[in-house]
């Protein structure tokens, strides 16, 4: 089973952005969307570009290479060009740290 990495610290990362973080050779995007973290792979699936870098509306993240949008709480894709969902991790807090975990191979 996959272990909890802790990310940053609560208060570290503004409402409505995101930081992007290196677990265990993956990049993923942590986000704050209005005091709730969430946590995707920093991939778009059309072209396996980075995400980030890209608008953030109404929970959603707009990719900067060809405008796909994916809903960061689920990591749907939500429009053309990207027909698959991104990968999702679960976060948690413990102690004012922010933590994530990748299951992919739990």
């Amino acid at each position: 089973m996959s272990e909890w990495v802790t990310v940053a610290k609560v208060g570290e990362i503004a409402i409505n952005t995101y930081r992007v973080v290196d677990v265990d050779g993956t990049h993923i995007a942590l986000f704050n969307l209005d005091g709730q973290y969430y946590a995707i792979e920093d991939m778009c699936t059309h072209d396996a570009g980075q995400l980030t870098g890209g608008a953030i509306e109404n929970g959603n993240i707009i990719c900067p290479r060809h405008g796909a949008q994916f809903c960061i709480r689920t990591g749907a894709a939500l429009t053309a060009p990207a027909y698959e969902p991104t990968l999702t991790f679960p976060v948690r807090v413990e102690n004012e740290q922010i933590q994530v975990r990748d299951t992919r191979w739990d």
